[in-house]
């Protein structure tokens, strides 16, 4: 599917000089444009969660509290964080160089599958009210980041 007269999602019109056809231009040209800025903004969010993360462990290291066990989950959190800001920008880089929807829906599970998987990372049975209620954000976090990785299995073998 790397033709796009075989991507129907991707095919565009062709425009004419009629007043929709202007808008129409228009309007793709803004969401370019969109695209690109939040492009932008994506890589200066990672540049400073980079700096920040760095400055984290700086200050834990000298504090000494950097061998405390939710220091360090804190760490990959935000890290894990850090990386859904890069598939994201993947992404939304992607969208802007027209790639074919396959690695678009690539991106996106990657992205989903680290976000789910952070989630679990962080997960913690007190922050619920009952003992059911955690074991069924657990079983819902489970059955979403396996649903997932079979896509992605599925995916791959394409």
């Amino acid at each position: 599917m790397t033709d796009d007269r075989s991507d129907p999602v991707r095919t565009r019109p062709e425009l004419g000089n009629s007043l929709d056809d202007r808008i129409l231009a228009f309007s793709q040209q803004l969401i370019r444009y969109t695209e690109v800025v939040a492009a932008v903004v994506l890589g200066i969010l990672f540049a400073i969660g980079v700096f920040d993360l760095a400055l984290q462990i700086v200050q834990s290291a000298a504090s000494g509290s950097i061998t405390d066990p939710l220091v360090v989950v804190g760490f990959i959190d935000t890290a894990l964080l850090l990386l859904i800001i890069v598939e994201v920008y993947h992404t939304v880089v992607a969208y802007t160089q027209e790639s074919d929807t396959r690695r678009i829906v690539r991106l996106v599970l990657y992205t989903g599958v680290i976000a789910m998987v952070r989630k679990a990372i962080i997960f913690r049975t007190g922050e619920y009210a009952t003992e059911m209620g955690a074991l069924l954000a657990a079983s819902a976090y489970t059955l979403l980041i396996l649903g997932l990785a079979a896509l992605l299995v599925v995916e791959r073998r394409r």
